[in-house]
């Protein structure tokens, strides 16, 4: 199996896809399709929603297949 991942990034977190984990439970696009919208490309579009409830539709993520991290701060 490979590692083959698809990042999407805001300011605030960066997003991982990793479509050979995912089990199509589609909790995410129940969650917020606006975001997470497999009929569009690309399928995961960050701006359509708040950093707050996109995180709280990854943490629901069963597979594991999307994942997040925070951002560093900007330095002044």
């Amino acid at each position: 199996m490979t590692d083959f991942h698809k990042t999407y990034q805001n300011k605030d977190i960066t997003v991982f896809w990793q479509p050979e984990k995912c089990l199509h439970s589609a909790n995410c696009v129940r969650g917020l399709r606006a975001v997470f919208d497999p009929g569009r490309k690309p399928w995961i579009e960050l701006s359509e929603g708040e950093t707050e409830d996109i995180v709280r539709t990854i943490n629901n993520c069963p597979s594991g297949a999307l994942s997040f991290e925070f951002n560093a701060p900007a330095s002044i």
